[in-house]
């Protein structure tokens, strides 16, 4: 049997605050980036659970997602080895809880809210052309209800077949 290509599955959150994004800055194989708190899907957990984590492993807050703002996919290809990686992000937004005051995740160098107008300024800093996509479906108002993603049991180690 020939091995099946499957993109990298990651998540995303879009977080505002009084007209200010939430976001990291960290360190990148192509230099210092700005993304939304966002990372891969760990095995054992749903989509709604890993946006959680990562953005607590991020930003140091507490996230609820309630909405998921899209499904996208894009192909990054890293300057300094020319390796391609497909990634396939959901995007959620919620409300952000309190901070706190936990150290952040390795190659994470602070958590920082921004306008739109600042993030726009900033655009080639940006992780990938996902961050202001994401930001711009959330504020046309792109939104799902959390109830369109289901989780089986089975994957989160509840299943007892």
């Amino acid at each position: 049997m020939s091995d099946v290509w499957k993109p990298s599955v990651t998540v995303a959150a879009v977080i505002e605050r009084d007209g200010r994004f939430l976001l990291v800055e960290e360190e990148t194989s192509d230099g210092i980036r700005f993304n939304q708190p966002a990372g891969h899907l760990d095995p054992n957990e749903s989509l709604i659970q890993a946006v959680s984590r990562e953005t607590m492993e991020e930003t140091a807050h507490e996230f609820t997602p309630t909405a998921l703002i899209g499904i996208y996919m894009s192909r990054y290809v890293s300057s300094r080895t020319n390796l391609q990686v497909t990634y396939l992000r959901f995007a959620f937004c919620g409300e952000v809880g309190r901070d706190l005051q936990l150290p952040l995740d390795t190659g994470i160098l602070r958590a920082v809210w921004m306008t739109h107008e600042e993030l726009l300024a900033c655009e080639s800093k940006h992780r990938s052309p996902l961050v202001m996509r994401c930001i711009d479906d959330y504020l046309a108002g792109q939104l799902s209800p959390l109830s369109t993603i289901y989780t089986h049991p089975s994957v989160i180690g509840e299943f007892r077949g």
